[in-house]
């Protein structure tokens, strides 16, 4: 029998120790966020599905995400292809998945627009897993995020409480009912006075355009400024035809 002295002093239990102790520090490295890997925009582009051996990964605002458990999509062929080897952050609310469509850039988007894709990020995050860091607008070289990336969650979350506060202003004042159908055309009606069409005066904050809705006015309201008769429709009528 071998010593237990001997038995751990053996180079070829240090050796085992030394593997195992180095397996252990890059299992749990990979696992750690400030471990994860930064990319480059060209490195990122080799993983777009196209190679069988590799990962399909994903960028959106700068994180990027393996999606390779969703390959029937991602992958070549599928039909979200378009975003995988890159970060076509925009394209996830223009619909835009050509040419420069296919960019990083949020030049231009309103807030609602930007709230859309940070909730996109939101999603990819409980989905996918996350593998590292994209070099260039959203980070820096060491992986820190510039002021593009403060900016757009900074918009977002503005977007978030203009929609909330139109929300609780809306409610103030009940929505009409509205119905359509391609025979028919579309028509609205209120269950308690009459419709109306006003300005949604938070839209041009969180869209950047004006909109109107329909809401509904008993008698005693209809003296106030900026209520619009339907066009065709009698002022004093429940339902009007649109």
């Amino acid at each position: 029998m071998i010593p237990a002295r001997s038995f751990l002093l053996s180079p070829f239990v240090g050796v085992t120790l030394i593997a195992v102790l180095v397996a252990f520090y890059f299992r749990t490295s990979l696992k750690s966020p400030q471990h994860q890997r930064l990319f480059s925009a060209e490195e990122l582009a080799l993983y777009n599905g196209t190679d069988a051996t590799l990962p399909i990964l994903l960028g959106i605002l700068g994180s990027v995400f393996d999606v390779t458990k969703g390959k029937s999509h991602y992958g070549s062929g599928g039909g979200y292809n378009h975003f995988a080897g890159r970060d076509a952050s925009r394209a996830f609310v223009s619909g835009n998945f050509t040419g420069d469509g296919l960019t990083d850039s949020l030049q231009g988007l309103s807030s609602s627009e930007v709230k859309s894709i940070v909730d996109w990020r939101g999603f990819y995050s409980r989905t996918y897993s996350p593998v590292g860091k994209l070099v260039g607008r959203f980070y820096d070289s060491q992986g820190n995020p510039t002021k593009h990336l403060k900016g757009a969650e900074a918009k977002a979350s503005r977007g978030a409480q203009l929609m909330e506060k139109q929300k609780t202003e809306e409610a103030k004042q009940p929505s009409c009912n509205s119905r359509w159908s391609q025979d028919e055309g579309g028509e609205v009606w209120c269950d308690v006075g009459v419709p109306r069409l006003v300005q949604r005066p938070l839209e041009i904050a969180i869209t950047g355009s004006m909109s109107k809705r329909c809401a509904c006015f008993e008698e005693d309201q209809l003296d106030q400024s900026g209520l619009e008769i339907y066009k065709d429709c009698e002022p004093h009528a429940k339902t009007c035809r649109v």
